[in-house]
């Protein structure tokens, strides 16, 4: 197999934020971590990643962001041309306050969307705030601003909240739920979480063996309550494809 024969393919058609991966396999040495995927993304929808340690999750998501450069593999990919992505560490620039942290990368045209964005995700009183006098909800909500700067329309997210403590994921999750009601990119949430894939995505996809195992529909509206037997009974078909067992999480 070639190296770096992987075709990334950006689309310009304005109302498309679909993807698209044809036969996609990435291998590190002689270990394959993907094995020739197929997989579709309509336009719009909010697709959870899951896969036990190791099972290629951030690979897939690193080769639709291209940042995987140097990596052996193959394939097709087809993601808009807008892309962002956040990750579980904020990334802030220690050395910026708030608001420019929002812009970076971003023309100087883009500070009045920049400060709406900050008023959504509860921070318009901190633009001028250092990032170390923020808590670690506070600077993942500036992240979260900055990847949605400039309306992407495919927004990556690598265990953006893995590092939060329960109460404050919690409230991410509404949050992060609301902002992507208002602008419908097309999501891809990598996470170790069920509850957090069953709380937050339309589908739901399990990395099993470097192939999808699982694609997971779901149907539960606005409402994702983990009371609800629908929640619960998304949750146990989760588990069964991770091969965990209820009691032991």
């Amino acid at each position: 197999m070639a190296t770096d024969d992987l075709q990334l393919t950006s689309q310009a058609g304005v109302s498309d934020s679909s993807v698209a991966l044809r036969d996609l396999t990435r291998r590190f040495g002689d270990r394959v971590v993907l094995d020739g995927i197929d997989l579709e993304i309509p336009a719009g929808q909010f697709v959870a990643l899951l896969g036990r340690s190791g099972s290629g999750k951030t690979t897939l998501l690193r080769a639709l962001s291209g940042l995987d450069h140097g990596v052996q593999g193959s394939g097709t990919l087809r993601v808009p041309a807008g892309t962002s992505v956040v990750f579980q560490d904020s990334r802030l620039l220690p050395w910026q306050r708030v608001l420019p942290n929002v812009l970076f990368g971003q023309p100087d045209s883009a500070r009045d969307e920049a400060k709406r964005l900050l008023g959504e995700v509860g921070l318009a009183a901190r633009e001028r705030a250092w990032p170390s006098e923020l808590s670690g909800g506070e600077q993942q909500r500036v992240a979260l601003a900055r990847a949605l700067v400039g309306e992407p329309r495919l927004l990556l997210a690598d265990e953006p909240f893995g590092a939060l403590d329960a109460l404050t994921r919690i409230k991410m999750h509404a949050l992060l739920r609301e902002l992507i009601s208002r602008r419908r990119p097309t999501v891809l949430l990598v996470t170790h979480d069920v509850d957090e894939a069953v709380a937050l995505a339309d589908r739901v996809l399990v990395l099993d063996g470097g192939r999808i195992g699982l694609d997971l529909e779901l149907d539960l509206g606005e409402v994702r309550d983990p009371a609800l037997p629908e929640f619960q009974r998304y949750r146990r078909s989760l588990l069964d494809a991770l091969g965990v067992e209820p009691a032991a999480v």
